[in-house]
């Protein structure tokens, strides 16, 4: 049988038995919830309103027509995907994601591996990441003057007119030409040559214009002391002049006392459709063809007298436009590359490059099989980090690219601006190209992110 036990009864003057305490650490994490959703909020708010608004918005916008007044449906999506300048711009974009990223990585990753070789590592990096402080819209500015194609403007086709002037002779007078009617005809080839045919003794005149007296050559001496020069037996002598006297007057196809000689023109002698002598007029201009066959001769000035200057390269041309605005974006971003995994390269165990290096490894192998492989993770951060800016890309291809090219260059994010405010005024397609940006942009986003939360765990 079983007993009950009962509490004995509590007296009457005893004081009532105290409430057990309030946990204190629950009250610190109530007020701890409380002070991050306050410090929070104002983000959330700002997130909302610049970032999740515009993207909802810009989704809905785009099922609308350009007044935003008619729904379409899916309309601006597959009319984006006829219109020529939108695949252009997809194209040009593709571009941009394989090239540039790739390249960036590379050269980043070379110099982190070579300044870590040089006594001045430290200022190097700052001269490289330099580059960084400038805005692209000045980044812009600066190579859209760069790439000009006037060499005394642009400074690559100043440089790359002065390496081709070294090595390769230019035409004194690109834009010489002879009189009508004044003895000279022009050839298809854009060659010179006298109607009259001429014979060993005489002395021919070779009368040009259209070469600004201030463009002439600093050794140009007159002409006139030769003009009446006598020639011998076997010899064909002349002179080429500039016919035109400086403040007027003269006589056409004659020599004036004003007229200055023409230099370093290469004059030849033809009989039978062949050259058979061949000189090249002195500072007066006179020249003499010796050694010549009784018979009859054309004189000929060849089309490398007047083949016209080389003023470099059309950088900004529809061909090189792309990768002329991509080397801007190299030199801007290298600096980022590099310093990111040198970081990476600096938390690389030594003792285990140490050890391949005792065993005979060469530095090209110890580069390849261990220094990439350990650095893999950073590579990858920097390569996906990379993709997702160019992918927006917009400051250096709208300040670059000229307006004639401009289609030539433009990828989704300057389509997407030119399509909704640039001129074409159409919103509804200028939100689907935001969407579709936006949707090429999250898969690398989303990658980003996977990377960081399993490196952290």
């Amino acid at each position: 049988m079983s007993t009950v036990t009962t509490p004995p009864a509590r007296h009457a003057s005893e004081p009532p038995a105290p409430a057990p305490a309030a946990d204190p650490r629950r009250g610190m994490r109530r007020r701890g919830r409380i002070i991050a959703v306050a410090f929070v909020l104002p983000a959330l708010l700002l997130l909302g309103a610049l970032v999740v608004y515009p993207v909802l918005f810009s989704v809905g916008r785009s099922f609308f027509d350009a007044s935003g007044d008619r729904f379409v449906g899916g309309d601006n999506y597959t009319g984006m995907f006829r219109d020529p300048a939108t695949l252009k711009a997809i194209r040009n974009s593709a571009i941009w994601v394989v090239v540039a990223p790739a390249l960036l990585t590379g050269l980043g990753l070379i110099l982190a591996v070579l300044v870590e070789k040089i006594r001045w590592a430290t200022a190097f990096k700052l001269l490289m990441f330099m580059p960084m402080a400038v805005s692209f819209l000045a980044a812009g500015i600066i190579f859209r003057l760069a790439y000009d194609e006037d060499p005394d403007k642009g400074v690559l086709n100043a440089a790359v007119v002065g390496v081709h002037d070294t090595f390769s002779a230019t035409s004194s007078y690109p834009t010489a030409r002879a009189r009508d009617g004044q003895g000279l005809t022009k050839e298809k080839d854009g060659a010179y040559a006298t109607a009259d045919a001429a014979s060993p003794g005489s002395v021919v005149h070779l009368g040009l214009v259209g070469v600004r007296p201030q463009d002439l050559p600093a050794e140009a001496r007159p002409a006139y002391p030769q003009a009446s020069r006598t020639a011998g037996g076997d010899e064909l002598t002349g002179v080429a002049y500039l016919d035109f006297t400086p403040g007027g007057g003269g006589t056409q196809g004659q020599v004036d006392p004003d007229e200055s000689g023409l230099p370093k023109l290469r004059v030849e002698a033809v009989r039978d459709g062949e050259t058979v002598a061949s000189t090249t007029t002195a500072a007066d201009g006179s020249f003499r063809l010796t050694g010549l066959d009784p018979g009859t001769y054309t004189l000929r000035l060849p089309a490398e007298n007047f083949a016209p200057r080389f003023d470099g390269v059309s950088w900004l041309g529809p061909t090189l436009v792309t990768p002329a605005i991509i080397g801007a974006y190299l030199w801007i971003w290298t600096g980022f590359a590099m310093v990111l995994i040198g970081a990476g390269l600096s938390t690389m165990p030594r003792d285990v490059l140490e050890a391949a290096r005792m065993d005979g490894a060469s530095e090209w192998q110890v580069f390849r099989r261990i220094t990439v492989p350990l650095l893999a993770p950073v590579l990858t951060v920097v390569f996906v980090t990379l993709v997702i800016n160019v992918m927006k890309v917009f400051d250096l291809v709208y300040v670059i690219a000229p307006g004639p090219v401009q289609e030539d260059a433009t990828v989704l994010a300057t389509q997407m601006w030119l399509v909704s405010f640039g001129g074409g005024s159409d919103q509804g397609l200028g939100s689907a190209l935001g969407v579709l940006l936006l949707l090429l942009v999250i898969p690398a986003m989303v990658f980003n992110v996977h990377r960081f939360r399993r490196s952290q765990s």
